[in-house]
């Protein structure tokens, strides 16, 4: 029998990036290429309708999404949920958050892109994203190796 974790979202900001770092440096595995840089993340962060949303267990930093929009359009970046926290809850939250968010900011359709192969993939389509395309060998690993990226979108009510 497993007990629900009190899972808390917040809004982050550039004072989190230590916290992103570690995240994703525990939670993407270094032969896919999924990780972004600290660089990356910053300079996104500096940009107009982008936004961070941060996961916590107790004070214990349990996940991230990154997310932008423009327009009616929205695109979910990132999501990670910490290895200790995965399958129990972290990253359905974080996912509904960004689609609740998305459309209190206007968006009609929230955009998400993929590894092929990736485990999330089965979250993503349980909330109602559909695959619209692939791109090939659009990921790179460390050893050079190739992986394809899916691409998802999901309709906003």
């Amino acid at each position: 029998m497993s007990t629900m974790l009190r899972i808390d979202l917040r809004s982050g900001a550039v004072a989190d990036l230590a916290v992103i770092d570690r995240l994703m440096r525990d939670a993407f595995e270094p032969r896919f290429g999924e990780a972004w840089t600290h660089n990356q993340v910053l300079g996104l962060m500096a940009m107009p309708g982008v936004w961070l949303t941060i996961a916590e267990i107790g004070s214990e930093p349990a996940g991230f999404a990154l997310s932008r929009r423009v327009l009616d359009e929205a695109e979910l970046l990132l999501l990670a949920t910490a290895p200790m926290f995965r399958r129990r809850g972290v990253g359905a939250a974080l996912l509904r958050s960004v689609i609740s968010d998305s459309g209190m900011q206007g968006a009609r359709t929230l955009h998400l892109e993929v590894r092929d192969g990736n485990d999330a993939i089965k979250l993503y389509r349980a909330v109602g994203f559909d695959k619209v395309g692939e791109r090939r060998h659009y990921y790179r690993g460390v050893d050079g190796k190739a992986f394809d990226a899916l691409t998802y979108r999901r309709e906003i009510s």
